[in-house]
């Protein structure tokens, strides 16, 4: 190849291809472009039909074309592209996924390109040629910035939704409650209407980066999770999981493995507070040494007691008197005795978990009720050291 076809083929343009070039540009028409790209974007998947109406396309798609022209006449864009931002945002706006506005905008370059060839002759085969990129770049410019503007007002739109969603979530923990016409709207508005059963979930402290880890979890797989601060608390709340088996109940279920308190809002919304603050309470009631979730059945007692003594009732005082006389050995075993038949139900299954005989263990919980005048086979007496030792 000699030197000439080298330059000829050149992407680079010339100074002599000015003129030519922008008389190939005079003989581009906005208003036909957009006719070819309407007929065009209509195959797109999320423009057929379109969710905009189709003035509002035709609009854009002009300014768009007259743009890109003007972008082609100076080399490419070196400011904003006013259109861009336009087509961005109403197109977040209006729903339509990234995916498909990308596509849309992709067939202006095919629009363009086929308007461009077909204005040419044969003789501006290599001044075409040599303007591929400056095309390729103008158009890419305005893609990007197109892109840009969705992404930054579907920024927004996450942001102001997620504002609206908190300040109704908000609305359910203020100290007066909404009226139920109110809490009903809430729910409705959170996609909660229906009363169904939900699961709380409360962290406090060093816990609460492990429950949010948990949270992005759930979301992952499907769920949608609400969340709120009760001071220092993280109050978690979605539906129960009605779907055994899936992937959402399997990740679910891990919930158990964290150091968080867990409540059940039984009639939905409108249960959410007190549920709430039963699981926040139960958070607050593990211990520094224990793993795993704090469920009602595994706290109750512990709350309990805290109310009693928050309230100045002493709850084992008496008993704890009685056994400081017993000498640390005796009351060792004594409390062994009557822990372990508490925890198992049963003098048979309490002997077995402490290896000694049955009439061993029961001379045992009879010296202990003789010397404290609480019998763990009573259950009246039972639920004092349960709530107790709870």
């Amino acid at each position: 190849m000699d030197a000439r076809s080298a330059d000829a083929l050149s992407d680079t343009p010339t100074p002599d291809d000015r003129d030519r070039w922008l008389e190939l540009l005079a003989e581009l028409d906005p208003e036909s472009l957009t006719d070819r790209f309407l007929a065009q974007v209509g195959t797109v998947p999320g423009y057929d039909p379109a969710p905009i109406p189709i003035s509002e396309l035709r609009r854009t798609g002009t300014l768009s074309f007259v743009s890109l022209i003007e972008g082609l006449r100076a080399g490419g864009f070196t400011a904003p592209v006013a259109v861009a931002t336009d087509v961005g945002v109403s197109r977040a706006r209006a729903g339509i996924p990234l995916t498909s506005l990308m596509t849309a905008i992709r067939h202006d370059f095919t629009v363009l390109w086929e308007a461009l060839t077909r204005a040419a002759t044969v003789e501006d085969a290599e001044l075409i040629v040599r303007h591929t990129n400056i095309v390729l770049r103008t158009v890419d410019d305005y893609v990007h910035q197109t892109e840009a503007a969705y992404l930054a007002e579907l920024q927004r739109m996450n942001e102001e939704r997620a504002s609206v969603r908190q300040g109704l979530i908000a609305a359910l923990f203020q100290d007066v409650q909404p009226g139920s016409a109110r809490m009903q709207t809430i729910a409705a508005d959170l996609g909660l209407a229906d009363a169904a059963p939900l699961q709380v979930v409360a962290a406090d402290g060093d816990d609460i980066a492990a429950l949010r880890v948990h949270i992005s979890e759930l979301e992952r797989a499907g769920g949608k999770v609400f969340t709120h601060h009760l001071g220092e608390t993280l109050i978690a709340f979605m539906r129960q999981v009605a779907l055994p088996g899936s992937r959402l109940a399997e990740v679910n279920a891990r919930v158990l493995d964290l150091r968080v308190g867990v409540a059940l809002a039984q009639a939905g919304v409108a249960d959410l507070r007190r549920a709430a603050t039963t699981a926040a309470a139960l958070a607050r009631a593990l211990t520094a040494d224990e793993t795993g979730a704090m469920t009602w059945s595994r706290g109750w007692a512990r709350l309990a007691a805290r109310s009693l003594l928050d309230s100045g009732q002493p709850i084992l005082a008496d008993v704890n008197d009685a056994l400081g006389r017993c000498t640390p050995a005796e009351r060792a075993r004594l409390e062994e005795a009557a822990r372990t038949y508490l925890e198992a139900g049963s003098i048979g299954a309490a002997a077995e978990a402490l290896y000694c005989h049955r009439n061993t263990l029961a001379n045992r919980l009879r010296r202990f009720a003789d010397l404290t005048g609480v019998d763990p086979l009573v259950p009246a007496h039972a639920a004092r050291l349960v709530v107790g030792w709870g």
